[in-house]
C-alpha cells in the first residue's frame, strides 16, 4: 500500500511537469539507497521543493494541509499518543474536531499511511482525520512541546546516577573514566541531554547556543533572530558533565579547565549537515560554552534570497562581474557577512576558475573551492597563507577577514596584478571602509585603483506574517522613514503568536548599502577625500544608505519601525 502511494506521488509530479521520468527513476534509486520516503528523497535531490509536494498532495488527494508550527496544539490531544511513537512516525495529534464527536485531527508527514492511521485509532479509540504537515514542521512542534521536558528527564536521570555512584563509592566522582560500550555512551543521560540541546537549537533556528555557569544553576540560552532567549536551567552539578561531553565531541582537552579552548562538532539533524564551532571560556562560576551553529545550506543561499532590492541585486551582479580588484563586505559580527561572501563565491565558482580561500576558521566546506585554515601556532597566518596562495595560480582569492596592514597590502597587490579578491572588514559603512584601508597604511591611489565595490550590511528581524498589525505612522515616524508623499503611511508593528513564539518576529533579512567604486569616486579617493565626502558622492550616484534601505523595508511592511530605527541610529 505504502509503495503504491509513493509511486503515485512520483507520477503526479511527472504529470504536472515538475520532474521528468529520468528524475523519477533517479529518485526511486536514491529512496532505496537511503531508505527514506519518496517525498524526502525528491526534495533532498533538489528536483522539487517541500511546497511543490504539499501542493500536489493537497490538490490531487484532497488532503488538508496544516503547518503545525503555527497553530496552538491541544495538549489533551497530544497526551493520547506517546512521544517516542510520534517522533518515530512523524505524526502529531493536534486537535479534536469541533463539529464531529470522537474525531481526532492528526498531522502526518505521510497522511496516506493506513497502518499508522489504524494504529492511532486503536491507541486512542477515536476516529482519525489525517492532515498533511512536513516532517521538519512536526519535529519543530514536538521539540516545542517536549524538548524542555526531554532535557529535564535526561538531567534527572544523570542526577540519580550520580547519587547511586556516590552511594556505592562513598565519594564524589568527578569524571567517569571507566570504559563502557558505545551503546551505553549513546544512551547515557548526559549524551542525550547535550544531543537534545543541540537538536533543539537547530530546530528553533538558533544561531548560537549559550551554556552559562551561574552561581547556583546552569542556564541554557538560544540566540534566535539576534536576541537571546532563556530555554532552560539545570542544577549547577550538571555543568562539569555537560562541558566534558562537549569537549569530547568537539575534540578538546577535557582535563584542561583553566584555559579557553576552541573546538568543532559536525552533526546531522533532520538529514541536514551542521557545523558547530565551540568556544569554552573559564568564568568564576565554571566554564561557559558558546556554540555557533551553521549549515552549508544557509551559508550558500541563492542571491535572490539575501534580501536585495532589484536595483541592489543589479549592482551586486555588476560588482561580481569584475575580472580583478577587491570586493569588500563590511559590518559588525553577526551581520551576515559570511553568508554574502559565500553566496558571492558560489556564484563565481565555475570549472574554468581557480578559487582559493584563507579563513579562520573555515565556516563551510564548498565543493570545487580550495580552502585553507589559518593556523597561527604553526606560523600559517593570513599574510603567510596569502603569499603562498599567490604562487598557486589563483583567479579568485577569498580572505576571511583583513585584520592588519600586512594582509591589506598583499590583498591590494594581488588585486592590482590581475586577481579578484573578496574579503570582509569590520567597519560601519561603505565610505569608512576606504579610510580604514588608508589608516592601515595603504596609499590612497592604490586603494582607488584596487577597490571595485564595497557592500555594508546589517540584519533586521522580519515581522511575523501571521500576526503583524497595521498602524498609521505619526509625523515623527514619517520623517524618520523619509516619507515625503501626502496622506497616511501604513506601517506594521509586532504582536506575537504561536507561529513566532510570541515574539512578533520570524527570521531576519539583510539591509544593504552597496557602493560600486566609480571613476568619480576613484579620483576623490586618490586625492585623500574624507569618508563623508565619499559618501555624498556615492549618494549622488544613486547609492541607498543603510538607513534608507531599512526605512524602505519598514514602509514595505517587512520589518517594524523599531528595527529600522536601530539601523538609522547605528549608521548615522
Amino acid at each position: 500500500m505504502a509503495r503504491l502511494n509513493k509511486l503515485r506521488i512520483g507520477d503526479m509530479l511527472v504529470q504536472k511537469g515538475l520532474i521528468t521520468e529520468e528524475q523519477l527513476a533517479e529518485v526511486l534509486v536514491k529512496q532505496k539507497e537511503t531508505n527514506t520516503k519518496f517525498g524526502e528523497a525528491v526534495v533532498a535531490l533538489g528536483f522539487v521543493t517541500e511546497t511543490d509536494i504539499i501542493d500536489v498532495l493537497t490538490e490531487q488527494m484532497g488532503v488538508e494541509y496544516v503547518d503545525v508550527r503555527r497553530i496552538k496544539v491541544d495538549e489533551e490531544a497530544v497526551k493520547l499518543v506517546k512521544e517516542d511513537y510520534m517522533r518515530k512516525n512523524s505524526i502529531l495529534p493536534y486537535a479534536f474536531d469541533p463539529l464531529i464527536p470522537n474525531v481526532l485531527k492528526v498531522a502526518m508527514a505521510d497522511p496516506m499511511d493506513i497502518m499508522i492511521i489504524d494504529d492511532i485509532s486503536i491507541m486512542t479509540n477515536l476516529q482519525v482525520d489525517p492532515v498533511l504537515s512536513t516532517k521538519s514542521q512536526i519535529s519543530v512542534a514536538l521539540d516545542k512541546l517536549f524538548g524542555a521536558s526531554q532535557a529535564m528527564q535526561a538531567a534527572e536521570m544523570y542526577r540519580k546516577e550520580r547519587a547511586r555512584d556516590r552511594e556505592k563509592a562513598g565519594v564524589v566522582v568527578e569524571d567517569d573514566t571507566t570504559k563502557v560500550s558505545d551503546d551505553e555512551i549513546d544512551n547515557s543521560p548526559i549524551v542525550q541531554l547535550v544531543r537534545s540541546i543541540l537538536e533543539q537549537g537547530v530546530r528553533r533556528r538558533a544561531s548560537d547556543i549559550h551554556i552559562e555557569a551561574l552561581e547556583f544553576q546552569v542556564r541554557v540560552r538560544f540566540r534566535i533572530d539576534g536576541a537571546l532567549v532563556t530555554i532552560m536551567t539545570y542544577e549547577i552539578e550538571l555543568l562539569s558533565a555537560i562541558v566534558a561531553r562537549i569537549k569530547i565531541i568537539g575534540g578538546m582537552d577535557i582535563s584542561e579547565k583553566r584555559k579557553p579552548q576552541d573546538g568543532r562538532i559536525a552533526m546531522t539533524v533532520d538529514r541536514r549537515d551542521y557545523d558547530v564551532r565551540v568556544s569554552i571560556l573559564p568564568t568564576i562560576n565554571g566554564e561557559k560554552v558558546v556554540m555557533r551553529l551553521t549549515s552549508k545550506e544557509n551559508l550558500t543561499r541563492d542571491k535572490k534570497n539575501l534580501g536585495f532590492a532589484p536595483q541592489e541585486l543589479e549592482k551586486f551582479d555588476r560588482i561580481l562581474k569584475n575580472p580583478h580588484g577587491i570586493i569588500l563586505v563590511t559590518g559588525p559580527t553577526g551581520s551576515g557577512k559570511s553568508t554574502t561572501l559565500y553566496t558571492a563565491l558560489s556564484e563565481l565558482n565555475t570549472e574554468d576558475v581557480n578559487i582559493i580561500t584563507v579563513e579562520d576558521p573555515v565556516e563551510a566546506n564548498m565543493e570545487g573551492i580550495n580552502q585553507v585554515h589559518v593556523n597561527e601556532k604553526a606560523g600559517l597566518t593570513f599574510a603567510a597563507s596569502l603569499r603562498s596562495i599567490l604562487r598557486q595560480d589563483p583567479d579568485i582569492i577569498m580572505i576571511g577577514e583583513i585584520r592588519d596592514g600586512e594582509t591589506a597590502d598583499i590583498a591590494v597587490k594581488a588585486a592590482i596584478t590581475g586577481h579578484l579578491v573578496v574579503s570582509t572588514l569590520h567597519t560601519n559603512g561603505t565610505a569608512s571602509t576606504i579610510t580604514r584601508l588608508e589608516d592601515m597604511g595603504i596609499e590612497d591611489y592604490l586603494v582607488g585603483d584596487s577597490l571595485v565595490g564595497v557592500i555594508a550590511q546589517r540584519l533586521v528581524r522580519r515581522l511575523c506574517p501571521d500576526c503583524k498589525k497595521e498602524k498609521i505612522a505619526d509625523d515623527e515616524e514619517k520623517k524618520m522613514l523619509n516619507y515625503t508623499e501626502g496622506g497616511d503611511l501604513v506601517i506594521y508593528e509586532p504582536v506575537g503568536c504561536e507561529s513566532c513564539s510570541n515574539t512578533g518576529y520570524r527570521g531576519r533579512i539583510g539591509v544593504y548599502e552597496i557602493m560600486p567604486v566609480t571613476n568619480a569616486l576613484r579620483v576623490e579617493i586618490a586625492k585623500g577625500a574624507r569618508a563623508d565626502q565619499l559618501k555624498d558622492i556615492a549618494i549622488k550616484e544613486g547609492m541607498e544608505t543603510l538607513a534608507m534601505s531599512a526605512a524602505r523595508l519598514c514602509r514595505d511592511g517587512i520589518t517594524s519601525y523599531k528595527e529600522a530605527l536601530k539601523i538609522a541610529y547605528e549608521s548615522e
